[in-house]
């Protein structure tokens, strides 16, 4: 049982707290109801800011209204304003633009395109909205004059600042191919740069806004008389300078650098060897007739053609890119082939005049034709590939202009070669005609010139009678592996063993020439020593170029072959002293015992002999020291041989009978020591003996 006292505290205790709690009741209720009376005060000041802004608004929207509609009002007054000066300007256009337009462009470009604008909008405007005004008219008026205006000053600046290229700078542009640093000094300007801008700003103008296109005539019609006449002064160049140094020079070009290496002669583009025609067209002349200064001409005509044909693709490529900043992009391909035309039908016309003079050169058996062919097909074949380049997309007919002159240069040539073979083969026996020394026969000095020619121009040799399928001819069969989808184009190898299979046919023929001309000669010594001069002549010029190996191509045993002939023609030459030798020979000598006195018969036989033997001695040298071996090895090997054979047979005949008493008068028989006779033999073939 809880005790009295402690339940009375309990209770004291929990009325303190209930206590406690109505206080916190109280001033909770006390709390709200001030709230809500805030909260009734906030309404209503809410409610009187509602009220008052309504009255505001109600009364400020009507006068904004009637602002925006003045400023709306204001503003289609200022455009009316403005739309009706802009309308009024249009009026005075022809007045303002009429003296800048009558005055012309000349000098201020800028201001005359500026001028050419508005008057452009003046027409446009009326167009569309008084087709029938009489300002129509006259600012049409105006827009043509001033288009006219346009067109007279481009075609003045494209007339007065086009210039001819100097020769000098073109052969510069040629030769600085290898030299960046020089070709970087001298850059090749058509038109200065203020001109070029006028000029492209003028041609931008024509075509966006004058609808014209006659300008690009004026364009190409100027450019092309320019690029024609500067391919032609550096040919006459060529003529001048090749007559007073006979090498044209390039010049150094004004305002270059202290340190600028001095220019080179002119060196023939694309080639590797420096062909010279000199003395060579003689060579190849079948009359052998004099040709002075003849071979000079060749040489500069060909070295002109072949600057010409560098200098016009360099120009052509110059000329392209200053086309593509004047013409539009869809007339360039077309302007640029009409520009050009003039300039590329010179140089195939020059071409074709070279391969009608080549026929007919041919006709008349004058091969040196053939020397003009070949640099130049040569270098036509070097410089296709830049041709293509330059030339692509031009027309057909303009590209098929330089394969066309090549085809025919390679026919010409080929029919050069092998008219020069067969002419090799068939030239007349003239007696007149024959060295008299039987030295080297002159058809024999040019065949060979002639094919050593042929080593700067194996392939284009070769070329030339690949493409004229002369495998056939020489019975060489086609390898599917050695040509090309192209019917020209055949491997080097096959161009090389047809080269060598003509050499070898042209060598062949003047062999068979030559046994039929030393039979023009009735000793036949005489006979032998032509053809073992000519032999080794041969010989001689093949080992000492590459001749032998590109023979040794088709013909392993050439080398020998030849020696064979010039040891058997030594032999038979050898056989003229016979006649010498029979008379003191051992087998046709008298017997006789030592200590017999002789008999008549007996002494007669050996004066026979003695004097048969310095009679043919006498008549041999003589004769014979007329003759000619050029070779001073092979005549010192002749004349050591015949010598020791002579000196030999003389030594032991003259042992035998010179202490014989056969005759009273011994120095009438015996007229010569051994040592004389070899004295006389070594001036053989020696004129100046």
């Amino acid at each position: 049982m809880i005790p009295l006292q402690e339940a009375s505290a309990r209770r004291r205790e929990i009325e303190d707290k209930l206590k406690q709690e109505e206080e916190t009741l109280s001033f909770i209720r006390d709390s709200l109801e001030k709230s809500d009376q805030l909260t009734k005060n906030m309404v209503s000041i809410l409610s009187s800011f509602e009220s008052r802004l309504m009255k505001l608004e109600n009364s400020i929207i009507p006068v904004h209204k009637q602002t925006e509609n003045l400023q709306r009002l204001q503003e289609n007054v200022e455009k009316t304003l403005s739309c009706l000066d802009h309308v009024i300007s249009y009026y005075h256009v022809a007045s303002d633009t009429e003296k800048i337009i009558r005055e012309g462009p000349t000098g201020r470009l800028e201001e005359y395109l500026g001028s050419m604008a508005k008057i452009q909008k003046a027409v446009e405007y009326f167009q569309d909205n008084s087709p029938d005004s009489p300002e129509l008219n006259k600012v049409k008026l105006l827009f043509e004059r001033g288009k006219e205006s346009l067109e007279s000053e481009f075609r003045s600046l494209m007339t007065r600042h086009s210039k001819v290229v100097f020769p000098v700078l073109i052969l510069d542009l040629i030769s600085g191919e290898d030299d960046l640093e020089v070709q970087e000094e001298v850059p090749l300007e058509h038109l200065p740069e203020s001109v070029l801008q006028d000029v492209i700003r003028i041609s931008r103008w024509l075509v966006e806004y004058g609808r014209n296109q006659d300008f690009m005539n004026v364009y190409y019609q100027i450019r092309s008389s320019q690029l024609d006449r500067s391919i032609k002064g550096l040919k006459e160049h060529f003529r001048k300078s090749s007559s007073s140094s006979g090498v044209p020079y390039s010049p150094a070009v004004p305002n270059k650098r202290k340190d600028t290496p001095t220019k080179k002669p002119v060196k023939r583009p694309g080639h590797e060897h420096d062909f010279r025609v000199k003395h060579l067209s003689e060579a190849l002349n079948d009359k052998h007739g004099p040709l002075a200064g003849r071979d000079d001409m060749l040489d500069v005509e060909t070295d002109a053609y072949i600057h010409c044909v560098s200098a016009f693709v360099k120009l052509a490529q110059s000329e392209y890119q200053l086309l593509m900043d004047v013409i539009p992009e869809h007339h360039q391909k077309k302007t640029f082939d009409s520009l050009i035309q003039d300039a590329l039908d010179g140089l195939m016309l020059e071409g074709e005049n070279i391969v009608a003079a080549a026929r007919k050169a041919i006709i008349r058996h004058d091969f040196s034709a053939v020397l003009t062919v070949f640099p130049i097909l040569r270098h036509l074949k070097q410089t296709k590939p830049e041709f293509d380049q330059v030339l692509q997309g031009t027309a057909a007919s303009t590209k098929n202009k330089l394969p066309s002159l090549i085809t025919s240069m390679e026919t010409v040539g080929a029919k050069a070669l092998e008219d020069f073979a067969d002419n090799i083969k068939n030239d007349p026996d003239k007696e007149y005609n024959m060295p008299k020394d039987g030295t080297v026969h002159e058809l024999t000095s040019n065949a060979i010139l002639f094919l050593q020619q042929l080593l700067d121009f194996q392939e284009t040799a070769g070329a030339m009678l690949a493409s004229q399928v002369l495998g056939d001819t020489y019975n060489i069969p086609l390898d599917p592996r050695e040509t090309s989808s192209s019917a020209t184009s055949y491997s080097s190898e096959f161009s090389k063993r047809l080269l060598s299979t003509y050499i070898c046919k042209v060598l062949g023929n003047l062999q068979l020439n030559l046994l039929s001309k030393s039979k023009v000669y009735e000793d036949p010594a005489l006979s032998a020593i032509f053809l073992h001069n000519n032999y080794n002549y041969i010989l001689k010029a093949l080992e000492k170029s590459e001749l032998i190996q590109l023979v040794a191509v088709t013909q392993k045993t050439a080398e020998r072959s030849y020696r064979e002939h010039i040891e058997q023609q030594i032999q038979t030459y050898q056989r003229s002293w016979l006649k010498v030798t029979d008379y003191i020979a051992e087998k046709n000598l008298p017997v006789f015992q030592p200590g017999v006195k002789l008999r008549d018969k007996e002494r007669q036989m050996i004066k026979e002999r003695f004097k048969g033997f310095n009679d043919g001695l006498e008549e041999l040298c003589k004769i014979q020291k007329a003759w000619a071996i050029p070779d001073t090895e092979q005549r010192d090997k002749i004349r050591q041989a015949q010598k020791n054979i002579v000196k030999e047979t003389y030594g032991a005949f003259l042992h035998r009978y010179g202490s014989v008493p056969f005759t009273k008068n011994p120095e009438k028989y015996i007229k010569y020591r051994v040592e004389q006779v070899g004295d006389m033999i070594d001036r053989l073939f020696d004129t100046s003996a």
